[in-house]
């Protein structure tokens, strides 16, 4: 038996009821792990969560985040980035194993890899809309010279962005007629500026070269129907071209595969047989 894995049927942990957390909730209450068992969630409006949880069966609890992080085996973040580092300090203080969906708030609780250390949990970073991370870090295993990511997201999904505005767009009055570049850094320069949308950039970061060294291009597209990311890595041991083209959830602002990557994420930690690195 594998000492670091959870134990069977494993015990499921929402941290974040919105529209990520209610279509994982449905999934796993339709059975599609069967190793796997939704118990409980948590939220910032807790009434609000249990009204959706009602919908469901069976119906999981609606608890306080330090509950949940108790009664779950596994929690899985996919709440905000600024909700990250208590979520994270909560499961990992107790031992658990965290599926972290807001990449974009890692930087914010720079103990998280020492909390895990300290008390026996484990975090791993959903896939979410980044496409090849697998590949990726086995590149990284070799040495990774160079990783370069272009981003094109819809005008709407920026335009409130403090970022955005600060730099004269106003992509709702006036939005842009064709693709306009809005930002061009580093992964860890484009985290800071855009918190709710480049959870992909921190993602590449930790699995490729890190934040400094991993450059990005933001494009607003208002012909794009969701987010397009374009990453380009040359390694050692091979060179890389990957894209993924996104479909928006009910929420625009979040790609319909992130719900599918976690369940993926959980899958790997409980089934059987396993693919990929």
């Amino acid at each position: 038996m594998n000492p670091l894995a959870p134990p069977i049927p494993v015990k499921i942990g929402l941290a974040g009821f919105g529209n990520v957390g209610q279509e994982l909730a449905r999934r796993l209450c339709a059975g599609v792990v069967p190793e796997a068992a939704l118990v409980a969630a948590t939220a910032r409006d807790l009434d609000k969560a249990r009204a959706s949880a009602a919908r469901l069966a069976p119906s999981p609890a609606i608890v306080p985040l330090a509950e949940l992080a108790e009664m779950a085996d596994i929690v899985v973040e996919c709440a905000t980035a600024e909700s990250f580092p208590e979520i994270a300090r909560a499961v990992l203080e107790a031992g658990k194993w965290l599926i972290a969906v807001s990449a974009g708030g890692v930087p914010n609780c720079p103990e998280m890899v020492e909390l895990a250390r300290r008390h026996g949990g484990r975090v791993r970073i959903a896939s979410g809309a980044m496409p090849g991370l697998d590949i990726i870090r086995c590149a990284a295993e070799g040495g990774i010279n160079r990783v370069h990511l272009r981003s094109r997201i819809k005008p709407d999904s920026l335009a409130h962005e403090d970022y955005i505005r600060e730099r004269g767009f106003d992509f709702t009055a006036q939005p842009p007629a064709g693709p306009i570049k809005v930002f061009d850094g580093s992964a860890g320069e484009a985290a800071a500026a855009f918190p709710r949308h480049f959870n992909v950039a921190v993602s590449l970061s930790l699995g490729g070269i890190g934040f400094d060294r991993t450059s990005v291009e933001i494009w607003a597209d208002p012909a794009i129907p969701g987010a397009i990311h374009h990453v380009e890595v040359e390694a050692e041991d091979i060179a890389l071209t990957l894209e993924s083209r996104n479909r928006p959830s009910q929420n625009p602002r979040t790609s319909r595969i992130v719900a599918p990557s976690i369940v993926a994420a959980i899958r790997a930690l409980v089934a059987p047989v396993t693919v990929g690195s």
